[in-house]
């Protein structure tokens, strides 16, 4: 894999989101917005836009990734349905977005992207999150 040391975050996503931690791929942001319970995977790999940018083995470490967050967040917080997405419209940088869905959410069940504006995390709200986000990071930190 690439080096990851000389990594830069692009500059919307770290104005946006709070760091959780990092796996051997990817930086683990959260959204900070509190309406949607939204973790971003961004593969720490410079001058990526698109998966298929990724070396063979950066993009399998990727969707290891992106899978078991997926699943350790399910299991953490039952949503109905979890959506991931790699849109990068509006920021270049290569990011994999995770979005627990529930059927009662604002914008169900259409996609979340325009239905409001963001709602920043309480300092109490964002500890809550983080504290039940732990056991999900961890496992993904132990090397996916």
């Amino acid at each position: 894999m690439k080096e990851l040391a000389m990594f830069r975050l692009h500059d919307r996503i770290e104005a946006d989101t709070v760091a959780l931690g990092r796996t051997s791929l990817c930086e683990i942001r959260l959204m900070n917005d509190s309406t949607w319970l939204w973790v971003l995977l961004v593969p720490a790999v410079n001058g990526v836009r698109e998966i298929y940018q990724l070396s063979a083995d950066q993009q399998h470490q990727l969707v290891r990734e992106s899978s078991a967050l997926s699943e350790a967040m399910m299991n953490e917080f039952g949503g109905d349905k979890m959506n991931v997405a790699a849109l990068g419209n509006m920021v270049p940088q290569l990011h994999i977005h995770h979005i627990v869905r529930f059927e009662n959410d604002p914008a169900w069940p259409a996609p979340i992207w325009g239905k409001q504006a963001p709602v920043s995390y309480s300092e109490e709200e964002l500890e809550q999150v983080r504290r039940r986000l732990a056991g999900v990071l961890a496992e993904l930190q132990d090397g996916v």
